[in-house]
């Protein structure tokens, strides 16, 4: 298939367009290479997709409505796969705009672009953040997320209603994912694995919020990619038990699904920790600090529509991943 990747040179994108480009398929990659963090290690994961003949990057920010409308008419993609988004719970709190631009103005452009090309499928990248003061365990996609509490998470939520509007107005075929703490090798900086990892080998005390009483649902990049993958390949129809009267969340009556995508396991933050200290063979200084604005303290996916329509369930054990962040990341850094 001809794809469509927006964020290619992030994260998740990097390491998702390595998978597509090895299935076989075309992949065409986009990014704004913004410096919300270091530009250089997106430089770095885009000179190893460039040499690939089946990858294209092109150079474009998501809010760019022209830009983004001729990418679409140049190229007739089979499937678009949007993972450009400004991250980041607490720097939401900071710079809004950026929020609005990329999550909300870009993400209707991607979806102005799919409904005129004929894409047979959006795949999106939602958050578990969306959840918001939920407290019922684990967040299901049939529960209600009305109150989110960053205005990053309300942007997510704001995609899921976008494309829903899209998938009934012109059915076209969407599906939302609920990502729940992903990490892994080429990780992103201002997550707490690398800002933890590199603390400790420069003998800096690392933030430990709400005092260490919080749960994550840590979610493996190559898991996250598995679950990407087969979604992408599980078009959603419109659910035939649909009702008005007692609405599922995560289901319609048109071509439109949400999964979550975590590891089913809530993990203590100072069992992550530990296996931080475990795997570089030193301790933490810890420095303990309340819980931040729009943090939330648990989070847990429930995954068993994943399961149901797709049969994958990620599995990677914390230890495990961890134990490949800092295999990559003292290579990277040449330690």
């Amino acid at each position: 298939m001809k794809i469509l990747v927006t964020g290619a040179a992030g994260f998740i994108g990097f390491n998702l367009s390595r998978r597509l480009l090895k299935e076989g398929h075309q992949v065409c990659g986009i990014d704004n290479l913004n410096d919300y963090y270091d530009v250089n290690l997106k430089k770095k994961r885009l000179s190893i997709l460039e040499p690939e003949d089946d990858f294209e990057f092109v150079l474009v920010d998501l809010a760019d409505r022209e830009k983004i409308k001729k990418l679409f008419e140049d190229r007739q993609f089979d499937s678009v796969i949007n993972l450009a988004a400004q991250a980041g719970v607490r720097y939401s709190l900071e710079n809004p705009a950026s929020y609005i631009d990329s999550n909300l103005v870009g993400f209707g452009n991607i979806l102005e672009g799919c409904r005129h090309s004929g894409v047979k499928h959006l795949v999106y990248a939602s958050s578990s953040s969306v959840y918001g003061l939920n407290t019922l365990m684990p967040f299901s996609v049939r529960h209600n997320v009305d109150h989110p509490i960053s205005l990053y998470a309300a942007s997510k939520k704001a995609n899921e209603l976008m494309a829903h509007t899209y998938s009934y107005l012109y059915n076209l075929p969407t599906t939302g994912l609920r990502f729940f703490t992903v990490y892994g090798p080429w990780g992103r900086p201002d997550m707490a694995l690398f800002l933890f990892t590199r603390a400790i080998l420069n003998d800096e005390p690392i933030k430990v919020f709400n005092n260490g009483n919080m749960q994550r649902d840590f979610t493996y990049i190559d898991d996250i990619v598995e679950g990407v993958v087969r979604v992408m390949n599980t078009i959603p129809r419109a659910d035939p038990q649909w009702s008005s009267k007692a609405p599922n969340p995560s289901t319609s009556c048109v071509p439109y699904k949400l999964y979550n995508i975590g590891n089913n396991n809530p993990v203590p933050l100072m069992d992550f920790v530990g296996a931080i200290e475990k795997a570089l063979g030193k301790e933490a200084i810890k420095e303990y600090l309340p819980l931040q604005a729009g943090d939330v303290p648990a989070t847990y996916a429930d995954v068993n529509d994943l399961i149901e329509d797709t049969g994958f369930k990620p599995s990677t054990s914390v230890d495990e991943g961890i134990a490949e962040f800092v295999r990559w990341y003292k290579g990277y850094y040449k330690l």
